[in-house]
């Protein structure tokens, strides 16, 4: 084992760092508070590889592994959530569906813009009346010549409005049949194909979440990922790496609460003294520090399976889990330590406590990942 990073993820780190500060820190209030997606800096992230971290130099991303990428999502979190869940989605979920599972045509096609950011991406799975349950999905697609004919809605979609292309697995069977299930590429522009509602959310407000509504949308058989039926399959595979990037925006969330808590207790003053002074407080810290490092190894566990194309359900869920619920109790503690400023948009920490919520949530709950780990082990 080597916990040290080598060479190249130092770089990044530190490439990544300079970048936030300099692009993302001034504005987290603004967009925050008008709800602003900012596409011009995702375009500046698409600039320097950071959209495109995963997919091979051949195709013009970076061509980066795992590791790398867990570390450019917590920094970014680190100083805006937001921003750092927006750039996961579009890397692991839209991006990542098309670099594994579509043909060479396909990956030609579209991936060399997804990795720039000349596209930015949408990933299409819940529906209003589908979450935990994928299968139980109302959007069809009938067959007709050589298109499909796409009926329905999803909600809860990353970049619904702002997003180029998505990726969405949509009913070609029956519904509850696993192998019922077929994922399409649907570009922006396409009859039929257009975005709904914005959702008014509690926390990350500046990445967007809406719904796509289908409305005898045709897409072309060529835009079909793979082979029909194998949709549910292959979302439940993107999930897997999906979950990776939802503990790496946890865990960045957890370091930017745990470290303005840290400076906040050394620099706050009662009874004549520091309240890090305070056992109080300085177990708090000590809590906020061990459970930072056990997401930390779990989440680099998960990342470095996946980097070895090895099982990785159960550790990615394990990993989601454990990571999302520590950024959640972090984050409360961190507006503790703050007192009544902590419940003040002076100190970040209050957004830190709304943004980590999702966290818990997005890409399966919880509880879900409790089924996951839960199957997975009774099966040993």
């Amino acid at each position: 084992m080597n916990f040290e990073y080598n060479e190249t993820q130092l770089m990044i780190t530190q490439s990544i760092k300079d970048f936030a500060e300099k692009n993302i820190r001034p504005y987290i209030m603004e967009w925050d508070e008008l709800q602003i997606f900012p596409i011009p800096l995702f375009k500046k992230l698409g600039e320097m590889g950071f959209m495109g971290v995963l997919v091979p130099e051949e195709y013009g991303g970076s061509g980066l592994g795992y590791h790398e990428y867990v570390t450019i999502i917590e920094e970014i979190s680190k100083v805006d959530p937001s921003i750092g869940l927006s750039v996961a989605a579009h890397n692991s979920l839209c991006t990542n569906h098309i670099l594994t599972f579509g043909n060479e045509e396909q990956k030609k096609k579209w991936l060399p813009k997804l990795a720039t950011a000349e596209y930015i991406g949408a990933w299409g799975l819940t529906e209003h009346n589908t979450g935990s349950d994928a299968g139980g999905m109302n959007t069809t697609a009938v067959k007709d010549g050589d298109h499909w004919i796409v009926n329905g809605a999803k909600n809860f979609i990353t970049h619904a409005i702002s997003g180029d292309i998505a990726v969405v697995v949509v009913r070609t069977g029956e519904k509850g049949d696993s192998k019922g299930m077929t994922a399409f590429v649907f570009e922006k522009g396409m009859k039929g194909f257009s975005s709904g509602k914005k959702e008014n959310k509690l926390g990350m407000r500046a990445s967007e979440t809406a719904e796509l509504v289908f409305d005898n949308c045709r897409v072309p058989d060529e835009n079909r990922l793979g082979e029909v039926g194998q949709g549910f399959v292959q979302a439940m595979k993107i999930l897997d790496g999906g979950r990776i990037s939802i503990g790496a925006l946890s865990l960045g969330i957890a370091k930017g609460a745990y470290e303005a808590a840290l400076k906040y207790s050394k620099e706050r003053h009662q009874f004549g003294q520091p309240i890090s002074n305070f056992q109080g407080i300085s177990f708090k810290l000590a809590d906020m520090a061990t459970e930072i490092e056990a997401s930390e190894l779990l989440l680099h566990k998960a990342a470095f399976l996946k980097q070895k194309h090895k099982e990785v359900t159960t550790a990615g869920a394990m990993a989601k889990m454990y990571a999302s619920e520590a950024c959640v109790k972090i984050a409360n503690d961190a507006v503790q330590i703050h007192g009544g400023y902590g419940y003040t948009k002076d100190f970040p920490v209050e957004k830190f406590y709304r943004d980590s919520k999702l966290c818990t949530i997005g890409e399966g709950t919880t509880e879900i990942q409790k089924v996951v780990i839960s199957r997975n082990l009774l099966r040993e």
